[in-house]
């Protein structure tokens, strides 16, 4: 009769075995979690953007001059901060295609070869290019980009040694502190100027679109007189300390040049927009999904508006957060015209213009539920409204439909 040999474990052995089964537990779910958050990182998924810490080249800029602060910025941050070329092709009536070039700013936001740049600098491009001085260029595509604040992302191959502009804390600026602009203006390769913050909190407005002749207020924009001039636009405003604090987007002047007068998108609204960009290509917004007119517009009209102050709701589309929470928009009668809902406020906050309603939903998620007062049929109502990602736009939208 043959015999099984069996192998029996001490107590001891029995205690290591189960000791060394869970560190190999652990260090596999180790391994995997830190698999899949760099999965996710790739994917944009889990990017995050915080204040970043400076250059440690660029010296204490208390304990230098100012001509060696400029010294110092200059060559810690112009390597990363690129050239960017357009190129668009147009096709004639007799098929002769003309082909137009552009030029741009912007700046190296992470080792994968990110670059933030402003949207209108790449708006229509059907060729990219980067140089970052001489004469190395990269090809780019476009990652994503947010007509509404004026930003895009497009990316490269990432040569090695690619420098990553830090990025700082636009929330935390004062008038009158010192900045430095770095760009390309007028095509003259990494160009630096310098001045002061001129002013904080400063509404500009982004490219118009169809529907929408003064294009959606970009809050709190940074104000300067450092010179920025075409070209310049993309690049970065940066602190002393050579972190990025606002990215170059616009002039004031009547001819076209540099009076004094620039604007730069804060890099705190950068930070929110190039997340979602990176993650989707683009930015989600809650809509309405109506078309709305202010009720001051209408009154100059000559109408008898029921409410001095309000959104009046004109059309709603279907499948929208508006037609969701029942909300109802003109129709007309043997009588003439019938008031449809009239938007007072969101969440406390009045609804007197176009603007007000852009810059509630801009601080809104989509999912999120708000509280609406409404005026309807000669009485104030309260109706909850889920906000739901924009539906599909009417063919001839009578406003700009949010």
């Amino acid at each position: 009769m043959s015999k099984t040999s069996v192998y029996q474990l001490s107590g001891k052995q029995l205690i290591l075995l189960a000791f060394a089964s869970a560190l190999i537990a652990v260090g596999a779910t180790a391994l995997i979690y830190n698999y899949g958050r760099t999965l996710l990182t790739k994917n944009g998924a889990d990017t995050t953007f915080a204040e970043q810490a400076p250059p440690a080249t660029i010296s204490d800029p208390n304990s230098v001059s100012d001509e060696q602060n400029n010294i110092e910025v200059y060559k810690a941050i112009s390597p990363g901060v690129a050239f960017i070329n357009t190129t668009t092709y147009q096709q004639d009536f007799w098929g002769d295609v003309s082909e137009g070039r552009g030029n741009g700013s912007g700046s190296v936001i992470d080792n994968n070869g990110n670059i933030l740049t402003n949207y209108h600098v790449i708006e229509g491009a059907q060729k990219l290019s980067v140089s970052f001085g001489g004469d190395k260029t990269y090809p780019a595509r476009v990652v994503g980009g947010d007509p509404d604040t004026d930003l895009a992302v497009i990316k490269i191959d990432p040569p090695a040694g690619l420098t990553v502009v830090p990025l700082g804390d636009s929330d935390k600026l004062t008038v009158g502190q010192k900045v430095l602009a770095i760009g390309n203006p007028f095509g003259l390769d990494r160009t630096l100027t310098t001045g002061v913050i001129s002013g904080l909190q400063r509404p500009i407005r982004s490219k118009p679109m169809p529907g929408a002749p003064t294009g959606r207020p970009i809050d709190a924009a940074i104000q300067t007189d450092a010179s920025i001039n075409p070209g310049n636009s993309g690049g970065p405003l940066l602190d002393k300390y050579g972190k990025m604090i606002g990215i170059n987007s616009q002039i004031l002047s009547p001819a076209g040049g540099s009076v004094g007068v620039g604007f730069a998108v804060p890099v705190n609204t950068a930070k929110r927009v190039v997340a979602q960009i990176l993650q989707y290509g683009e930015v989600r917004r809650p809509k309405l999904g109506a078309s709305l007119i202010p009720s001051s517009e209408v009154a100059q009209r000559g109408y008898r508006v029921p409410v001095e102050t309000g959104l009046i709701i004109q059309r709603v589309d279907a499948g929208s957060t508006a037609a969701t929470a029942g909300l109802r928009g003109l129709s007309q009668s043997m009588e003439g015209l019938v008031w449809g809902d009239i938007i007072l406020s969101l969440d406390g906050e009045a609804m007197n213009d176009l603007d007000s309603l852009y810059r509630f939903l801009d601080k809104k998620q989509i999912g999120e539920t708000v509280k609406a007062e409404i005026y309807r049929n000669g009485s104030r109502v309260s109706v909850p409204i889920k906000l739901m990602a924009s539906a599909s736009r009417p063919t001839q939208p009578t406003r700009r439909m949010e």
